[in-house]
């Protein structure tokens, strides 16, 4: 479905019709995804001073690749027009091969990432874990003492990398009453339904006190894991996150365009779903990684940290819902991993986003969206099926 801006009653100026408390919703989130500047307030991911790292175009008819997902067949073009989809690239052999822009979005848009910020994170812990300045095997109240009174203590730094600590976290999007709700009023993205909801992002952290399982025991998706972690970055780097992505990654690896963040009424950059950036941004943070952490020759991410996220995950603390969509796969540091075999992995985020990187086969693809839903197997299934496929005419 297609919405279009600038949704004003035109009878009463400036008074917003995109209900606030469903404005990630559809249909507003096909507008809105490319707008988050205008719905939240932001932090600059400043792009740097320098000039934007290249990205050599090669051109190739995609459209006709046919591809099967769930006994449907399919090809990439019935795929870009039934999908949501507002944004494409394709990489391969270091060569942007394809490069689509859909539902109003330009080169230039920057679009919501959701969950795929967790990765942009998860890659800035990697750096300064490379730095030496963060120890993953360190408890996490070595650099947040105050995490000592919540379901944290006697949790590390790898626990939240990977998602593997015990506290409980109900990440049920629809639920009016889950913790999912509290933060997404703690970030500032919703409307606090009750005085006693936390009022910021650290405060919802501070009120996490039960365990579900030990320590280490198994990988439970938690969006709040990925802000204990910001945080942890943001006491041993002692800068704001917003400032640090720019300075550790975003500039060093030669954006184009200025990122942002979203920010919690604490000025909080929202680790967990925040990040916004341009389709080409996107894809030269997917070049950095298949290129081992470098790009343009420059050394920024340490090659064994990203080597460890394809290739030392465990598939033992992976199961139930999540081998639905992954049933080889694994999480480590912030990355989805497709095949601990084969060393595939994925940034992901809710309402369609992806980056899929494969260094076996130099290829890469990002796909910004916009669905209807929240969370959609098929929809999963079918555009990891689309994406294989190119890989395959691609890289055979």
């Amino acid at each position: 479905m297609t919405v279009t801006p600038p949704f004003r009653d035109p009878l009463a100026p400036g008074k917003p019709l995109i209900p606030r408390q469903d404005w990630d919703r559809a249909p507003w989130n096909r507008w809105t995804f490319q707008h988050i500047r205008e719905m939240l307030p932001t932090a600059r991911v400043w792009r740097g001073a320098g000039p934007a790292s290249v990205l050599p175009a090669d051109p190739q008819d995609i459209d006709a690749i046919a591809f099967e997902a769930d006994g449907r067949q399919g090809t990439i073009a019935g795929f870009l027009a039934e999908s949501f989809t507002d944004g494409l690239l394709v990489l391969h052999g270091g060569k942007v091969v394809a490069e689509r822009y859909l539902n109003g979005m330009a080169p230039h848009t920057l679009h919501l990432s959701q969950s795929v910020a967790k990765s942009v994170v998860g890659t800035v812990a990697g750096i300064l874990i490379g730095r030496g300045l963060i120890d993953p095997a360190a408890p996490l109240t070595h650099y947040l003492p105050e995490l000592e009174a919540t379901a944290y203590r006697g949790a590390t730094v790898q626990h939240v990398l990977d998602m593997t600590s015990g506290v409980v976290f109900d990440e049920t999007y629809t639920a009016l009453d889950s913790h999912m709700a509290l933060l997404d009023a703690a970030s500032g993205w919703k409307d606090r339904q009750s005085p006693d909801w936390p009022l910021h992002v650290w405060d919802l952290i501070l009120s996490l006190k039960d365990l579900e399982c030990p320590h280490g025991a198994s990988f439970r998706y938690r969006s709040i894991e990925t802000d204990v972690l910001s945080f942890v970055l943001q006491r041993a780097a002692a800068t704001p996150l917003a400032e640090l992505v720019s300075r550790e990654l975003w500039a060093p690896m030669g954006a184009e365009e200025d990122a942002c963040f979203t920010v919690d009424a604490a000025g909080y950059a929202l680790g967990d779903g925040g990040f916004n950036a341009t389709l080409r941004d996107y894809a030269r943070f997917a070049l950095l990684h298949l290129r081992g952490g470098e790009i343009d020759g420059r050394r920024i991410v340490p090659a064994d940290w990203i080597a460890g996220t394809r290739f030392k995950a465990d598939p033992a603390l992976f199961d139930g819902i999540y081998q639905d969509v992954l049933p080889a796969g694994a999480y480590h540091n912030q990355f989805w991993i497709e095949d601990t075999a084969r060393g595939a992995y994925m940034a992901r985020g809710v309402f369609g986003q992806l980056i899929y990187i494969d260094p076996a086969a130099d290829f890469a693809a990002v796909i910004l969206s916009s669905w209807p839903e929240f969370v959609s197997t098929a929809r999963t299934r079918t555009a990891l099926a689309a994406v294989r496929a190119i890989r395959r005419q691609l890289a055979g």
